[in-house]
């Protein structure tokens, strides 16, 4: 009888732990699967709010987290052209746990480490974006950071082409006076940046290699600013007058800010015996306006909506613990840390 007994409160016992292991672990379940269904946070620094293109990157992510509003919340910090500015912003999210992973557009390419160590130290992926880190190396040196962003001399390959071929369709129209030599002036981003310095380079050298010489009559480093490029070219302008038959841009908005200055002194107004060649990258929506009035040559379409698809897949795959390109049919270049998004040419 007493065995009985014993043997009962064992099995009563075993009852009790068992159904409290079970409700235990079902609470566990439900809070881990209450966690998975809240979005993922996302930290998106960028280098400036006010960048144009930057601008069209922004909207691109706003719209993928319109089409996944259970999957992915977005926060955006202007870094204020300022690399302390971003790096205070990257510890301030970091120390309150504020975010799952973070987009970086870098400010300064070549203090890339300084944000990439800190997030290192709290072990959670960073994909960076548009802005590629003076070493690569800075990537590599982290097993959860990955960079997004494009083949820097393909831009300037396609630029040069646009006037190679617009030489060669029209060459009266260019060389106004006849010399066989394409005298142009050089609107440069940023001195130290990749894409400004493969701009530049390949755009004159895919000229020549198709047999036009060029003379560069100035070089203007414009900080890929509209403002600034309309005030330096004016000067330019002024100077040189009609001289210059081509301008090359590292991007849109210094073309556009020439095109201001040329369209204040009468060029490139609809007449084409008062029209210079000006060639820009990027195709923001108000450059492609103007290259359908034929009052800009052409652009190079660098595509803001691929950056920031290929930024979040990428993002979301290291978030959740899988292979970064895992389901995309994106392929890392040579460095193994970088997809490159290709450029297109624009034409109108």
């Amino acid at each position: 009888m007493r065995l009985l007994k014993k043997t009962l409160v064992f099995i009563e016992t075993i009852i009790i732990i068992v159904t409290m292991i079970f409700l235990y672990n079902d609470k566990i379940y439900a809070k881990t699967i209450d966690e998975l269904q809240k979005p993922v946070r996302v930290g998106v620094l960028l280098y400036r709010f006010d960048d144009v293109f930057i601008s069209l990157i922004r909207q691109s992510l706003e719209e993928i987290q319109k089409n996944n509003p259970d999957k992915v919340e977005f926060t955006f910090y202007d870094g204020n052209n300022d690399q302390s500015v971003q790096n205070e912003t990257v510890g301030t999210l970091l120390k309150n746990n504020s975010v799952d992973f973070i987009l970086l557009n870098v400010v300064d390419e070549k203090r890339a480490e300084e944000p990439i160590n800190m997030i290192k130290e709290y072990n959670i992926p960073v994909v960076l974006f548009n802005r590629e880190p003076y070493n690569i190396s800075t990537i590599q040196s982290y097993g959860k950071s990955y960079y997004v962003g494009t083949n820097p001399p393909e831009a300037g390959i396609l630029q040069g082409n646009i006037l190679v071929n617009a030489w060669n369709k029209n060459k009266a129209a260019i060389d106004t006076n006849g010399d066989n030599i394409l005298q142009y002036v050089m609107l440069m981003g940023q001195r130290d940046n990749k894409e400004a310095i493969a701009r530049t380079q390949y755009s004159v050298s895919t000229i020549n290699d198709n047999g036009i010489k060029t003379q560069e009559l100035a070089l203007s480093v414009c900080d890929w600013e509209r403002s600034i490029a309309k005030s330096n070219f004016e000067q330019l302008f002024l100077y040189y007058g009609n001289k210059i038959e081509a301008i090359i841009a590292n991007n849109d908005e210094m073309a556009i800010g020439a095109i201001e200055v040329l369209q204040k002194y009468g060029y490139n107004k609809g007449d084409d015996t008062k029209t210079i060649a000006v060639v820009g990258v990027d195709a923001i929506p108000e450059a492609q306006e103007l290259i359908k009035k034929g009052e800009m040559i052409g652009s190079v379409l660098q595509d803001p909506s691929a950056i920031a698809e290929a930024s979040y897949l990428i993002g979301m795959n290291l978030f959740y613990g899988r292979e970064p390109l895992d389901g995309t049919q994106y392929k890392f270049d040579q460095t193994g840390v970088a997809v490159r998004i290709p450029y297109k040419e624009y034409l109108g």
